[in-house]
């Protein structure tokens, strides 16, 4: 399964770790994400999504619909 955030598409970052004598090798800079169950309201049952961090700060502000709608994901 791929370390992708459900609602904001979130994913890996791929950088470079520079040493003192300056050789580059490459690191991934995850995304933190946490697995979470979320009440969707209009359907009236909950999703298990995996999400961002700062997905879940926006969801605490609006409605899974919303966000959702928002984002484009959803019909309607």
């Amino acid at each position: 399964m791929a370390r992708r955030c459900d609602l904001t598409g979130k994913r890996a970052n791929v950088a470079n770790n520079v040493s003192h004598s300056n050789i580059k090798t490459k690191k991934r800079q995850l995304p933190n994400l946490q697995v979470k169950k979320i009440w969707w309201a209009e359907e009236e049952r909950f999703v298990t999504l995996k999400v961002s961090t700062r997905a879940m700060r926006t969801l605490r502000k609006m409605t899974l619909g919303q966000f959702l709608r928002e984002q484009g994901l959803a019909a309607g």
